[in-house]
């Protein structure tokens, strides 16, 4: 049985349920394209069987390299963008103290930073600064090798990297997950001595958190991946079996959501109470994001802290344009208990809340906040976890990952292929004056006189 649940009672003034049950034949049949490997993009439906196939000797092999990283290095940096790098983030930051950086030295785990998600020449340079004086290991990740903002990246710390501790020492710290047989980062590390682990062919990046790619770093940080795979493995299973629209929630969360899009709610805004769970929203927002946005279509993903941004986002929720709806991301039981205490002055006049843990007051603060914005005209979504670990944000990174599937299906777009990132490449070549961008180069060039 699943921990996860999803409460879509907030929505029920905008989404009857004789409207979700005109979706169950349907469902039924997206389903089955997923489930069969026959709808679009079938080429990259691997993730849909990984978690129950991923086997005891990879989770070793992971395992053993992690602990080799931990005695070799005080910081790990992950080299990758997009779906390379956001996952593993998301998962580490989610099970991390807030104050992890700060605290890292006292946990004996590395440090898990990351690199190759931008070209910010300030944030790289101040990245070499902070490793001159540490002992570190790459993780570099990439199916090709050759993706610009990554690429970059590795060259610059391969090269720090060699300087520091000599070629063949710095070859026993550069971990590559790249692709089983060709591309430039595979050729490379197959000439250095690299260790290798396989990005498979099926799987897309955006899909890819419960690989080598998100694992290993995951496991990097001081997690436990079993677990992790158990919790994505319990929900894979449990999806796959449930058939009712209403109990299955990856097939109801899909519905609702694109009910909702064809009523006008074009915006669907991530929000959590939880801190860890900020590059959970980012995750999400990159997996919908970039699996739906097609043909002129696709719910636009955002996100939100609350109750941070209700100073700032909240005025826009509760009285903007009515085009969005939320998606809560709900903890049940935080980890720690504070209690608020009396104060003799009360200058403050919370005296009213002496004795009451800080979670009673976030979750009466989510409550007023949920129901003000859903008399604003705001359905609201919620999804439930019992508590943040390894094995309940595996069933929640699957369950996204399966809802997202339906979901494009549904828009009928292909979910997991992404032909608009390739328009700002061209135009970067171009600019850059790559090598077989002449022609581009001269019209861009003329474009911009």
């Amino acid at each position: 049985m699943i921990q996860l649940k999803l409460k879509i009672d907030n929505a029920s003034r905008f989404v009857s349920e004789n409207e979700i049950k005109l979706f169950e034949s349907e469902v039924e049949l997206k389903r089955q394209k997923i489930y069969e490997k026959t709808g679009a993009g079938s080429d990259f439906l691997g993730w849909v069987d990984l978690p129950a196939q991923i086997d005891e000797d990879l989770l070793a092999d992971l395992e053993k390299d992690a602990a080799r990283i931990k005695t070799d290095s005080q910081v790990a940096v992950v080299i990758g963008i997009g779906g390379s790098y956001l996952g593993a983030r998301a998962v580490i930051d989610a099970l991390s103290n807030n104050f992890y950086p700060m605290q890292y030295q006292k946990s004996g785990n590395p440090l898990v930073v990351y690199a190759g998600q931008n070209i910010g020449e300030e944030y790289t340079a101040q990245l070499l600064d902070f490793l001159e004086d540490k002992s570190y290991s790459l993780i570099v990740i990439s199916k090709s090798g050759t993706t610009t903002e990554p690429a970059i990246a590795f060259r610059l710390l391969r090269k720090h990297l060699e300087e520091k501790y000599g070629e063949q020492e710095a070859a026993k710290r550069i971990y590559a997950i790249t692709d089983v047989s060709k591309g430039a980062l595979k050729t490379l590390a197959d000439n250095k001595g690299y260790k290798t682990y396989v990005i498979p062919d099926d799987v897309g990046g955006r899909y890819s958190v419960l690989t080598p790619v998100g694992l290993l770093p995951i496991a990097v940080a001081g997690f436990d991946i079993r677990q992790f795979v158990e919790g994505a493995k319990n929900m894979q299973q449990f999806l796959q079996q449930e058939s009712a629209l209403y109990k299955n929630p990856a097939a109801l969360y899909a519905v609702v959501r694109n009910i909702l899009y064809r009523k006008g709610k074009t915006t669907e805004i991530m929000a959590s109470y939880t801190p860890n769970l900020m590059y959970i929203t980012e995750w999400w927002k990159q997996l919908y994001g970039e699996s739906e946005g097609k043909e002129q279509k696709g719910i636009f993903p955002a996100g939100v802290n609350f109750t941070t941004d209700l100073h700032s986002m909240g005025q826009y929720i509760q009285d903007g344009l009515r085009n969005i709806f939320e998606t809560v991301v709900r903890v049940e039981n935080p980890s720690r208990t504070i209690e608020i205490p009396h104060d003799e002055d009360n200058l403050d006049g919370l005296n009213f809340l002496a004795g009451k843990r800080l979670s009673y007051v976030n979750k009466m603060a989510e409550t007023g906040t949920m129901l003000a914005h859903v008399d604003g005209q705001v359905p609201n979504l919620e999804i439930i976890l019992p508590r943040i670990d390894e094995n309940v944000l595996g069933e929640l990174i699957y369950f996204f990952e399966m809802g997202c599937a339906i979901s494009g299906y549904i828009l009928e777009v292909n979910p997991f292929d992404q032909p608009g990132v390739e328009a700002y490449k061209k135009n970067m070549f171009a600019l850059l004056e790559k090598p077989g961008f002449e022609k581009e180069t001269a019209e861009i060039k003329e474009r911009l006189k």
